[in-house]
């Protein structure tokens, strides 16, 4: 739990009402100096009250070496149920009503991070979800895919955006539960996608904050054996979850074409990625809950309608 330096336990003064921030930090234990880090980011912010779990997907958070700090909980799942149920898991275990959830390898560089961040949320309650700008530690050029729009543009230039780099996020807890939570079936990939999308469908927006930065390193996502397979089968399984029936073949279409332009040199990767495609109309994708056709209106004079 932080507090700003400004604020005097003993006095007889009303304290300001803080911001209380749930923070999800997940981990299946195999950088535990980086999740030091990043966790110790978190309980290092200014300005907000922080409640903190770790969750180990597959992992037991309690015997960490080095050990955790003091007063963060911890959350062992047996088994590794992929990234997006793993967050959702640690959803309960925490109190306030703004949720951040940050990945082991990530972490705060600047310490009124969070206080900025609930700041936007409040002066601005039609934004729904907050993606910061993420910048490699070492100094490292950041891949494109970290701005989650269609014209990257300057990485400090914030923006509506329709889907989201998910190692850093923050949301009113009330939108988080409109939203259904994380796509727990995906296991990895698009769950920032399909959050974004719901997120839209509540009413708000989902925003991309330039001048909010979290670090990560720049690491390929393609070095997990089932980068091709899931991408694939998780992009079919988002339409079908998301999409008016109608628009469906649209958007699997034009990814397909895409990825087709993409890799056709790579025969390997596109043999991977067109597995995912089939186990993505013959298995069961979850939940259906269809954008709305005011949702769809509201993406597309916004900048981006879900077809692409």
């Amino acid at each position: 739990m932080s507090v700003p330096d400004d604020v005097n336990p003993g006095s007889n003064e009303a304290a300001p009402t803080l911001p209380h921030v749930g923070v999800v930090v997940l981990t299946q234990g195999t950088r535990p100096d980086d999740l030091v880090r990043g966790i110790r980011s978190i309980l290092d912010q200014e300005g907000v009250v922080t409640d903190v779990v770790c969750v180990g997907n597959g992992w037991d958070p309690a015997s960490a070496e080095p050990p955790l700090p003091a007063g963060v909980k911890t959350l062992h799942l047996p088994e590794n149920l992929g990234i997006p149920a793993g967050r959702n898991r640690g959803v309960p275990l925490v109190s306030g009503e703004v949720l951040f959830f940050l990945d082991d390898d990530a972490f705060l560089p600047n310490v009124r991070f969070l206080r900025d961040g609930c700041r936007m949320l409040a002066e601005r309650p039609e934004l729904g979800l907050i993606q910061p700008r993420v910048v490699d530690p070492t100094g490292l050029v950041s891949p494109r895919r970290w701005i989650p729009r269609i014209r990257k543009g300057d990485p400090g230039h914030s923006s509506n955006v329709f889907s989201c780099w998910e190692g850093a996020v923050l949301l009113p807890r009330a939108v988080f539960d409109q939203t259904g939570g994380w796509a727990d079936p995906f296991f990895y990939a698009h769950e920032g996608i399909e959050l974004a999308w719901r997120v839209w469908d509540t009413g708000h927006v989902a925003w991309y904050a330039g001048d909010l930065e979290a670090a990560h390193p720049v690491i390929d996502p393609a070095r997990h054996a089932y980068y091709y397979r899931l991408n694939a089968r998780n992009r079919v399984w988002l339409a079908r979850r998301n999409l008016p029936a109608i628009l469906v073949p649209f958007y699997v279409g034009s990814w397909t074409a895409i990825q087709v332009l993409r890799w056709v040199r790579h025969p390997a990767a596109l043999s991977a990625w067109f597995a995912g495609w089939r186990a993505g109309w013959r298995e069961h994708p979850g939940e259906r809950r269809p954008l709305s056709w005011r949702t769809v209106w509201r993406m597309t004079i916004a900048g981006r309608p879900p077809l692409v």
